[in-house]
């Protein structure tokens, strides 16, 4: 997950300043988690060329039997699950509307881009290959993908993206959203916002910002569920429910990725990362670590440092 901003938006970019776009290839040799919950505002693409994922966007389970496509729009959150006990993944497209907008208001900007990003016209939610145009969105899909120099394959793992700065790949990747979205237009699968907010989501969103943005400090259930305005008993359920596993759980982890991010990035000794990651106790931080990586932390920078990447 990205860092977040107080108004829940993300800091980092998908792709870079110039153009906000970013191809990303996730695999999995087992069964569980993913994708971990997470939103941003920009658009994203997910094609999945099999089946056995679940995927949850606010709220709301979706099931992927075989090849399909998904749409999340922005601000949505969303996490994917596989049920595979093999290897599987999914490759997304995330990017932002401005890559696509148009200086002079023609019709596409004025009655299309432009209301996606005031957020009054929705994305479908998914797109079957039995729908007659599944295959120009596939086809149009894969064709960025190659745009940025990447081919899905089960060998490739791109953890934190790829982007591209070659103006001709540039074109041709906005030709390529073009055509998804001259598609969706065709067969009429935009559909305007329902305006009823999902207050669960909203409030989700909002403890998982608490979290980002607190994370170095004491964190109490307590603190967690006055975000909310919710009873501890009740707040930890809500957000088990929501979640998958309780507050502290997801807390412990977020801390531990961040310790992980540190460790890989920088030179700060192992009880320096552990306070700065919350932790007041090496002790309990060097247990967590093991427990969540299955090795310690000096080895998990070793390993970085040798593979340039983390496992």
């Amino acid at each position: 997950m990205q860092l977040l901003s107080p108004t829940l938006k993300e800091i980092s970019l998908h792709g870079t300043k110039s153009f906000p776009c970013a191809i990303y290839h996730t695999r999995s040799t087992g069964k569980g988690t993913l994708v971990k919950h997470h939103w941003h505002d920009e658009v994203e693409i997910l094609y999945f060329s099999d089946g056995e994922f679940r995927l949850e966007i606010n709220m709301e389970q979706y099931f992927v039997p075989s090849e399909a496509l998904y749409f999340i729009n922005p601000g949505e959150l969303h996490s994917i699950y596989t049920e595979k006990t093999s290897d599987s993944g999914e490759d997304a497209i995330v990017f932002s509307l401005d890559t696509l907008s148009f200086d002079s208001y023609d019709a596409a900007q004025m009655q299309l881009i432009q209301p996606i990003q005031n957020g009054k016209m929705l994305f479908p939610r998914c797109l079957l290959p039995d729908h007659p145009g599944f295959l120009s969105v596939r086809n149009a899909f894969l064709e960025t993908m190659h745009s940025f120099g990447h081919t899905p394959s089960k060998e490739t793992f791109l953890e934190n993206g790829v982007v591209t700065d070659d103006l001709t790949n540039q074109l041709f990747i906005k030709s390529s959203l073009l055509r998804i979205l001259a598609v969706l237009s065709r067969y009429q699968l935009f559909t305007p916002t329902e305006k009823n907010l999902d207050k669960r989501v909203e409030g989700i969103k909002t403890v998982l910002t608490y979290i980002r943005e607190n994370y170095k400090e004491k964190i109490y259930i307590q603190d967690l569920a006055a975000q909310v305005h919710m009873n501890e008993q009740y707040f930890c359920r809500f957000f088990k429910k929501s979640i998958g596993r309780s507050p502290m759980e997801y807390l412990n982890e977020y801390r531990i990725k961040q310790a992980m991010r540190l460790l890989k990035e920088t030179d700060l000794p192992v009880m320096e990362v552990c306070l700065e990651c919350g932790y007041n106790n090496l002790g309990n931080f060097l247990r967590a670590f093991k427990k969540h990586t299955e090795t310690t932390p000096l080895k998990y920078r070793n390993h970085s440092h040798e593979d340039g990447k983390s496992f």
